[in-house]
């Protein structure tokens, strides 16, 4: 019997209290598209810095988007990589994260509700990176906010 992946509560709340920028890998101007809301929400609720990234690279709620996590300038500090894309390709986006993470000085990597590799995750944390996996944000956000545990 295997057990049920279990996010840590602490590192949940840390990223979306502490403020710092988002890069959403999957982030188009498709506004029917679950990416193009939450991220929305991420800048406008919680006052995240938010970087889209997209292979057609567009400009997404006023903010210069990349084709590629490697476009992204150095230096650039990063928060959270928020990957919206299915959980059969996450585990390429892990390892290009963990690539990038010195030069974007990279802290976390978020895998949206309904996309789970433990593989992957296993890679990111051996690598120094915080793992949060199959959940939503603004999901989380209810929890940490009704807990008393926001700001």
């Amino acid at each position: 019997m295997s057990l049920k992946h279990q996010n840590d509560s602490e590192l949940v709340r840390e990223l979306l209290v502490d403020p710092g920028i988002w890069v959403v890998v999957g982030l188009s101007n498709n506004q029917d598209r679950e990416a193009f809301g939450v991220s929305r929400w991420l800048k406008v609720e919680l006052g995240k810095g938010l970087i889209p990234v997209h292979p057609r690279a567009e400009t997404v709620h006023g903010e210069q988007g990349y084709a590629t996590l490697a476009d992204i300038p150095d230096g650039t500090d990063i928060k959270v990589v928020d990957c919206f894309v299915n959980s059969e390709h996450v585990g390429a986006l892990v390892d290009e994260v963990i690539a990038q993470k010195d030069r974007l000085q990279i802290d976390a990597i978020w895998m949206q509700l309904g996309v789970a590799d433990e593989a992957a995750a296993a890679r990111a944390r051996e690598a120094g990176l915080g793992v949060v996996m199959d959940t939503c944000p603004r999901i989380e956000w209810r929890t940490v906010r009704s807990s008393g545990m926001a700001r």
